[in-house]
């Protein structure tokens, strides 16, 4: 069965992407721990990332770190969080959000409310910050 992501990815569902390449996405949480809470996806449709092809692993990781970085700048936080859960969505994923403090990570704090407007500036925050 088609994942949420594989049709955010398809276009089939409005997503608000900050890189896209052949083999991996970052795209914002529409349920953010906190502002500017982004999703880096592989294309490739597989539930669980310890089966991914370390190549592709590799990859997503390195997407991470970029967005990690960016999500830092466009922010101004001390660290990105990385959390890799994979319960909500069987198609591997890694959260990567500002972080201030280790309550950043209590996923019972997800928000479920985000005006379009809030995640519109964040997603232009992070591709600015990708591209500096």
């Amino acid at each position: 069965m088609t994942t949420v992501f594989t049709r955010i990815i398809a276009g089939e569902l409005p997503g608000r992407f900050v890189h896209r390449d052949d083999e991996v996405v970052a795209f914002l949480s529409i349920a953010p721990l906190t502002t500017g809470h982004t999703l880096v996806v592989p294309v490739a449709e597989v539930d669980d990332w310890t089966t991914l092809d370390p190549a592709l692993w590799g990859r997503v990781m390195s997407v991470a770190a970029r967005v990690g970085a960016a999500v830092r700048t466009a922010f101004d936080v001390p660290r990105a969080g990385l959390v890799i859960a994979g319960f909500e969505v069987p198609h591997a994923h890694v959260h990567v959000f500002p972080a201030r403090d280790m309550t950043d990570f209590d996923f019972r704090n997800v928000r479920h409310d985000v005006p379009a407007t809030e995640l519109a500036d964040a997603q232009q925050k992070i591709v600015k910050a990708l591209g500096a």
